[in-house]
Parts: C-alpha cells; structure tokens; sequence
C-alpha cells in the first residue's frame, strides 16, 4: 500500500490531476529527490490525513512547505528558486502540463495498465 500504514477510508475522492501536474511540474524544476519528497508527502496528505487533492489553495501551502523542506535538507542538484505558495497556485490553477499527464493516462490505459 505504497508504504501507507493507514488509510484514511473516510476521505472524500478528489480529481489528481492538479497533484499530478505539480509532482512533474517540480520534477523538472528541481529534479527527482524533490518530486518523490513532494509525492511521499501528498500520499500522506491525501490517503491518511484525508485532505482533498483538489483543494489547490491548501495544496500549495502543504506543497510550498514540503518543498522548502526539501530543498534546506540539501536534497536537490539545482539552483532553482523556491516557489512560493502563490506561485504554485498560480500553477495550479492554470492547465501548464496537462497534455503530458493525458498523453501518459492515455497510453497506460492502452497498455492495460
């Protein structure tokens, strides 16, 4: 259960795709130990503590913390600036990486996956 001891069963379904977008969005921003810190922390937020991952205004305060988290414990090879909590929402709320997370689902799903 990807390393989750308790799932939250009472957390309502929300759409991923906004989480989706930023995890690779940071990928690319900052390379893969921050985006697999982001995506260790969005599991936790989303499946135990059963927050909605379409709430983008909170998801970008949990996003914006975990990243400064991150990037102080050393764990990048980039000199990227942070990105504050506005402008992760700024991401969030606009459509940057969409195609490429459509264009992934939609392959997945014509190799059964």
């Amino acid at each position: 259960a990807a390393g989750i001891e308790h799932f939250n069963l009472d957390r309502l379904a929300s759409n991923s795709m906004a989480s989706h977008r930023l995890i690779q969005y940071v990928g690319k921003r900052y390379g893969l130990n921050i985006s697999e810190a982001l995506y260790d922390r969005l599991n936790v937020y989303y499946f135990v503590e059963g927050h909605a991952l379409n709430d983008k205004p909170r998801l970008a305060k949990v996003s914006a913390e975990t990243i400064s988290q991150s990037l102080a414990k050393g764990n990048n090879n980039t000199s990227q600036a942070l990105m504050s909590e506005k402008e992760i929402l700024d991401f969030l709320n606009g459509n940057e990486g969409r195609l490429e997370i459509e264009n992934a689902l939609r392959a997945l799903n014509e190799l059964g996956v």
